[in-house]
Formats: C-alpha cells, structure tokens, sequence
C-alpha cells in the first residue's frame, strides 16, 4: 500500500500544477513624441465578458510594468497617464498554457484637453538677467523713472554711479561707451541720456565683456540703450504726462523752478511693416543757493582775506526731441531697417552771489582791517547739446543659417554753450568793474560704416568677421574776451 499511494500521490500534483499555471504580461509605456520612459503610469487589465478589473500596476523609473497571475481567458488591456490619451489592447487571449506575453513598446499620446480644459500660467519677468557677456535690465521694472530720461534709469543700475554734477560712472570708471540699439555715438554719455525718454527705452544692456566686434573705446564697459517696438500687429499710441509739485524752500530764486514734460510714442506693425515715431519735452529746473566764507592766507604779504559770500545758484534744463524709425521685412531671409533720432538740450547754471563782506587783515600786528569791499557777481554758464542721428541698416540670412548684416550711421552733436561773467557794483549794480565772457563750441560730425558675416559651422560656436569704416570730424571754438575785447592769449581753435 505504501509504494503504490506516494506514486498516486505525486502524480495528482504534478498534474494540479500543470494545469493551473498562470499567464504574464510586461511591457514598456513611453511618451509617444520623444520615447522618454513614462514612470508611475497605470497598466490595467479587464475582462472582456463583464469589464470587470483583473489586475492593475504601475509602472517603475524605466516605464517597464509587469501583470502576473493571469489565468485561462478573454481580456482586454488599457494603459493610461496624467496628460495623456489611454492606449488600449482590445483583445488578450489565454488558452490556460501559462504562457507569457510581451507588448514591447506602448506609446502614449499627450492629451487633446480631454482632461484639462484650460490651463492659464501667469508669471512675472525679472527685472533683471545674466548672459554670458552683459547684464540685461528690463526698465518697466523701474516705475520711478516714469516720465524722466535715460539717466534716471541708468543711474538707478547696479554698477552705476553718478555724483552731485552728473558725472556717470560704470564700475568705478567714467571710460565707457553708449550705443543706442547697438550703434556707437561719440556724444558726451550726459548728452545721450538725457536726450533719450525713459518710457521710451525697452531695456538696458551693461556689456562689461565685450568681445572684438565692439570698438575697444570703452574701458568701463558698454551700455547698449534699447528702445521701444512694436511686438505685436496693430496700431500702439502711448502718450505720458510729467508734473511736478512747487518747490518746497524757493531759495529766494528770482524765477520759480518749473518741472513738467510729456512724450508720446505712436507705433504701427503689420506682416511686413514696423513703423514708430514719437516726440518728447521736457523741464526741469532745480533751485538753490550758495552760503560760503572763504578766507585766504598769504604769508608774504602778511594778511588773511576773508571773502563771505551769499546768493542764488540754480540749474534750468530744458529737453525736446523727436524719433522715428521704420523697419520692412519682405521675407524670412531679407531685413531693412531706418531710425532717425535729434533733439536740443540746453542746461543754464545761475550763480549770482553777493560778496558782500570782503576785507583783509594783517596776520601779525594790529588786527585793523586794510580794505572793506564788495560786489555782486553774475555768472550765467549755458551748456548746449544737440544730438542727431541717422542710421540704415540691411541684413541677410543665407540658407545655411550664416548672416551678413550692414549698418552705415551718421551723427551730428553739438556741445559747448557761452558764460558770462560780469562783477558789478554792491548794492548798485549799474558800476561796472569787470565783465567776462567765452564760448566754447565743440561741434561733432561723424559717419561709420560696417559689415559683418556670421557662419556657424559647429554646434558649439560661432565664427563672426566683418569691418569697419570710420570718419569723425571734431572741431572746437574757444573765444575769451574781457570788457569786450578778444584775449588771445585765452582764446584758441581745435581742428
């Protein structure tokens, strides 16, 4: 009896196990774009007879699942992830021979909004970025510049400065070059600036890495000034007003300060055409005044002069200008472009300063006064700067991706302006004692010419070649006169 059950025995489970064997599934689930592993997608099986769940999985970091314990019968199989349409497998059969299946590959297609109707992303662009070479600065992101020039948006920039008489410096040096869209000026940098409408200006561009495309004139670095155009077809009008209230201390100024402006920007774009003109004045006037005592030693002459000094010291500043500029892109590969910009500044100095106590006294010896005088002093320093620029450009894109791009620019500035200095008489002004004055016309005339080539053989690099033509006529004009006769002596020309 015992040697024939065992054999019965093991014979029945053999048999058991033989028939229960179970079914397995496996498979990958990828994006079906770029074929990147989708990890903790679902992977279901139903039946077919009643849509009844079997089994379900996820997937791992490889996209790779695996459904095991799947016994004889009719199934279908659906794979589905966040985002994406469901991939289905309509019909899996099983005869119940324990074998495995393996779908390979099953790519999943991102979504129609089946499951997401809408998705509204609103985000903020930083006031400022970093590329390789320069420092980018978006000046809507400075509002308290609205209705200013370009200097109250550079002078608000890391790595700029800017003292009590205007004087700009970029990292600690006043030797850096501006370009206005790229294009080089020769103009002084207060000049520019002040020139330019801060509303007008779409970003601030710091290169302190130039590379030898740039003229190497700018040792502090290069402020590239970009303005304003049209992003968008259609019809753009923009116009700011600028008041200010009275001043709160007058200074006893003989003319109220007066602070106003407005500019107005008016843009057209369409497929083909960019189109932008706009015009801008402005006033600005600072009051102030001046409180001094000086005194002078002079020890061979054994005496100390004492000089106290009182009056009104103000700055009247007046800016106007206008701009236009036009852009026509007939196709992908062709590009032309022209911009005209002038405007007029003029920044009057008033100093009118009563000495009203001058005398000297000895230094060793009795303290009796030697001479007692005084006289009022009108110093009137007027300082011009007119600004004119023109430029056309043309570039052309091959179709092997190089690029030629041509610019010819021609400028006009004019710095310098008259001062008058006349001494009279205290409290009678009609004596006259001495009276100065001098010019100091500076006039700039200039043209360039570039081409540049651009050809990107390698991905990782670009090959950059052009040249330059440049041609800048600089006089100067320096008169001195005295009671209205020339001084020569003080007086002289630059050619």
């Amino acid at each position: 009896m015992r040697i024939l059950i065992v054999p019965l025995i093991y014979f029945v489970f053999f048999f058991g196990s033989v028939h229960s064997a179970n079914a397995q599934l496996s498979g990958i689930v990828v994006d079906a774009q770029d074929q990147y592993p989708l990890e903790y997608a679902s992977v279901a099986i139903y039946g077919r007879s009643n849509n009844k769940l079997i089994a379900g999985v996820v997937t791992d970091k490889d996209g790779v699942f695996s459904i095991t314990n799947l016994k004889a019968g009719d199934y279908y199989l659906e794979a589905s992830f966040l985002g994406y349409q469901k991939h289905s497998i309509p019909s899996i059969v099983f005869a119940g021979n324990g074998n495995s299946q393996d779908f390979g590959v099953l790519p999943l297609q991102l979504g129609r909004g089946s499951n997401l109707n809408e998705v509204t992303i609103t985000t903020e662009k930083q006031a400022v970025f970093h590329k390789i070479d320069r420092q980018v600065f978006d000046t809507k992101k400075y509002q308290s510049t609205v209705g200013g020039n370009a200097m109250d948006v550079v002078k608000n920039l890391p790595s700029v400065s800017m003292d009590g008489l205007g004087t700009i410096r970029v990292r600690g040096s006043e030797g850096f070059t501006v370009l206005i869209n790229g294009k080089p000026t020769q103009g002084t940098v207060s000049t520019i600036l002040a020139q330019l409408p801060a509303n007008a200006l779409e970003r601030v561009e710091l290169i302190t890495a130039p590379s030898a495309k740039y003229d190497p004139e700018g040792k502090g670095g290069i402020l590239n000034i970009i303005t304003k155009k049209g992003a968008v077809n259609g019809t753009f009008t923009q116009v700011n007003l600028r008041g200010g209230m009275p001043s709160i201390e007058g200074y006893d100024a003989k003319v109220a300060s007066k602070r106003y402006g407005v500019d107005a920007t008016l843009n057209k774009r369409t497929a083909q055409w960019n189109l932008s003109a706009g015009a801008s004045y402005q006033r600005n006037d600072i009051a102030g005044r001046r409180e001094g005592a000086l005194f002078i030693v002079n020890m061979p002459e054994n005496k100390t002069t004492f000089l106290p000094s009182d009056g009104e010291r103000s700055f009247d500043e007046v800016t106007y200008n206008g701009r236009f500029s036009v852009a026509y892109t007939p196709n992908e590969a062709n590009e032309f472009s022209m911009g005209f910009f002038a405007g007029k500044r003029t920044k009057e100095r008033l100093a009118d300063i009563v000495y009203y106590d001058n005398h000297a006294i000895p230094l060793v010896g009795a303290a009796e006064r030697q001479y007692t005088f005084a006289y009022y002093n009108h110093n009137l320093r007027i300082r011009k700067g007119d600004f004119a620029l023109g430029s056309f450009d043309y570039a052309h894109t091959f179709e092997n991706t190089s690029k030629i791009t041509t610019a010819f620019l021609y400028e006009y500035t004019f710095l310098g302006g008259p001062t008058e200095n006349d001494n009279l008489g205290y409290p009678n002004n009609a004596t006259i004692y001495q009276k100065e004055f001098n010019t100091n016309d500076n006039p700039l005339y200039g043209a360039r010419f570039t081409i540049d080539y651009q050809w990107k053989p390698f991905s990782f690099g670009l090959l950059e070649t052009g040249y330059q033509y440049r041609d800048l006529d600089h006089n100067g004009t320096f008169i001195y006169e005295r009671d209205e006769v020339q001084v020569p002596e003080f007086s002289s020309a630059v050619s």
